[in-house]
């Protein structure tokens, strides 16, 4: 069971970066990839990159991770430097972001294209080391062992321990830009991570621990009971540990034919297909329409109603493909419980 090294937490926490940094600095140059919103918030002017050190600025917005995304900043990192190598990767954004940091850490030291290594503990070679500073909380990237990239025609993970951070710094006056409807989703898919993670059959014992303090505090800040930014961030830290010791279930398997499809960010799918599926989370699912309407969140509706014969087949196929979380969820005759027909059903409801 790989965990995180070391995690540096509290407020004002970046202010300290510099000197986090001095340790790798001996190894070689540092690489920064940054979300395009600190442009706005002015984070990206307080990086302290050195001379010598590459800053990527993503943008977010318009699409989560690609494969061939990855690729092009592998080979932009190679170009730039005659293939010398960074000492460290730093991700400082929300899950997309950090995301992009696991891969290129990987993708540098491994040959090929990313495609490669989408699935199962795919990775032939050590990666750089690398750090994740999460700006939004609930995507638990900063705690997992997973980085997400969507590619031609399936979205799956990086799923291996190479793609674990090997420090994480969680600073939260870092979310105090993130605005209502952007903390809801994110945090929901923590919530969501908590539910799936502890009603499936592959947890163990420190799953199940991590996965109810995280429902505790994501309940107390999205119940609107008091629960603070250090709450949220507390939770997606052990959201994506819970899910690191579990599997994720019947919800994400879902969300991620919505997200290839349709588009939608991986959050907000996840809310639209939890939304249908109280016949298999009957007790959160409940909780999960609470939360919506105390928040004023409205889910957007009917968006299967225009998909052609060919999208759906595509939205299955790639419910499939995940076989872990269906298995963990439903069991050895999740193909039975869960047929086309069935998932068929559920999509059409959305």
């Amino acid at each position: 069971m790989k965990q995180v090294p070391k995690v540096i937490f509290g407020r004002g926490s970046f202010k300290k970066l510099t000197d986090v940094l001095s340790g790798y600095r001996k190894d070689g140059y540092i690489i920064f990839f940054i979300d395009h919103a600190h442009e706005e918030t002015g984070l990206v002017n307080s990086v302290p990159s050195e001379e010598g050190d590459l800053v990527f600025v993503i943008d977010t917005s318009s699409h989560e991770p690609k494969t061939d995304q990855i690729d092009k900043l592998r080979d932009s990192v190679l170009q730039t430097k005659a293939c010398n190598l960074p000492g460290l990767i730093v991700g400082i954004g929300g899950g997309s972001t950090m995301d992009i940091s696991k891969a290129v850490s990987i993708m540098l030291t491994n040959d090929g294209s990313s495609q490669l290594y989408q699935g199962w503990d795919l990775v032939k070679n050590a990666p750089i080391p690398k750090m994740g500073i999460p700006t939004l909380s609930g995507s638990g990237s900063e705690a997992s062992r997973t980085a997400v990239l969507s590619s031609v025609d399936k979205k799956y993970g990086i799923n291996s321990d190479q793609s674990m951070f090997d420090i994480v710094m969680m600073d939260p006056d870092l979310l105090e830009h993130v605005t209502g409807s952007q903390r809801f989703f994110t945090g929901m898919d923590c919530y969501i991570h908590d539910v799936e993670a502890s009603e499936g059959s592959f947890i163990n014992s420190f799953g199940m621990a991590y996965a109810q303090q995280s429902l505790e505090l994501c309940t107390k800040v999205f119940l609107k009971e008091g629960g603070t930014n250090e709450d949220l961030m507390v939770a997606s830290y052990l959201g994506g540990a819970s899910v690191t010791n579990s599997e994720a279930g019947v919800v994400h398997a879902m969300s991620y034919g919505i997200s290839l499809v349709l588009g939608y960010r991986h959050a907000i799918a996840n809310c639209i297909v939890f939304r249908q599926l109280e016949e298999f989370y009957p007790k959160h699912v409940p909780v999960f329409f609470k939360m919506l309407e105390l928040n004023n969140i409205k889910l957007p509706d009917n968006v299967t109603k225009s998909l052609s014969d060919d999208e759906m087949s595509s939205m299955i196929k790639m419910t499939y493909r995940m076989e872990r979380p269906l298995l963990s969820a439903l069991g050895e005759n999740w193909k039975d419980i869960l047929n086309e027909k069935k998932l068929e059903k559920i999509y059409s409801k959305m």
